[in-house]
């Protein structure tokens, strides 16, 4: 997946760590090889190569993860799209990509966006087969990571562990507490600064534009594309941070939240009764805004 990963647990049952980092690799090769576009073997990458027409049958844990992609899809208007492969590569992002040396043509972006549109997907949940309906390209990096973190979660579930917390790639979820019975500590990016925030049996994910973003032609281009336009996001949310029980539905809600922007994804945010955290440019330097369920979930500490 092109990042790292880390955990840390109170192994009170003295499970050996040989076995514990094997379960942990074990459940990350899993999602790698269904889910990763820098994968050349993978399930993903054989359903974006394959002819038109083509159906597949997906693993369990794939047909999971483009239900729920489909899911906020559909709920959020396509600020989240499985099939925006061919924007991603478009605009120097993924597996794909070529060095941005240039923006798009108009031409460009055209034919990439008419590959773009979950509606396309002919998906069975039930099932678990989708049909390829020609030249579109899944790309799951919005959620894929999220998933992968409750795959790792599971897996120490499975050998007895019950107080941990996993993190892959800056997505993080917390199981029981720490070992003398405090709630497990994570920053949350807030502009500048990062606060310090205990979160107990929760995951959370941030999305932003600090990460991943090209300059050109003296501008700056967020790795974060909306599906609606084709267009990397442009405007003042510099950061946007979910919490959810499950890392999946909280990375694809970082993603979703910070395409609708500070205002769109703020109201979408308190009418779905999400836990979020908006951090936005201000002419004072920056402004943070969060949701009734965010004060709820997440008790901010002293730094």
């Amino acid at each position: 997946m092109g990042t790292t990963w880390s955990v840390r647990l109170d192994n009170r049952s003295m499970v050996p760590l040989e076995t514990i980092r094997a379960a942990i690799e074990c459940a990350l090769d899993l999602v790698v090889a269904q889910m990763s576009t820098w994968d050349t073997g993978s399930c993903i990458t054989q359903f974006n190569q394959a002819p038109a027409g083509t159906r597949h049958v997906l693993e369990q844990p794939f047909a999971e993860v483009l239900d729920a992609a489909l899911h906020w899809a559909a709920a959020s208007g396509g600020a989240i799209d499985p099939t925006i492969g061919s924007l991603v590569s478009l605009w120097g992002f993924g597996s794909h990509a070529s060095p941005l040396t240039r923006l798009p043509s108009p031409s460009e972006l055209a034919a990439a966006r008419a590959r773009v549109g979950w509606q396309q997907l002919q998906f069975n949940g039930a099932a678990r087969t989708i049909t390829q309906p020609g030249g579109v390209r899944l790309d799951l990096s919005g959620i894929a990571k999220g998933f992968s973190v409750d795959c790792v979660a599971d897996s120490l579930k499975a050998l007895g562990l019950r107080d941990f917390l996993v993190e892959v790639g800056g997505e993080v979820r917390c199981a029981g507490r720490r070992p003398l019975g405090a709630p497990w500590r994570v920053l949350v990016e807030a502009g500048p600064q990062s606060v310090p925030v205990a979160l107990t049996d929760m995951a959370i994910a941030t999305s932003g534009n600090r990460w991943h973003a090209h300059e050109l032609d003296g501008q700056r281009w967020s790795h974060t594309i909306d599906p609606r336009t084709g267009e990397p996001v442009r405007h003042p949310l510099v950061s946007v941070t979910a919490l959810h029980p499950r890392c999946m539905h909280a990375d694809a809600l970082a993603t979703v939240l910070t395409v609708l922007g500070p205002e769109d994804g703020f109201a979408f945010a308190e009418q779905q009764k999400l836990a979020a955290l908006f951090v936005m440019e201000h002419e004072a330097g920056h402004l943070a805004r969060s949701t009734d369920g965010w004060a709820a979930l997440a008790q901010v500490l002293a730094s």
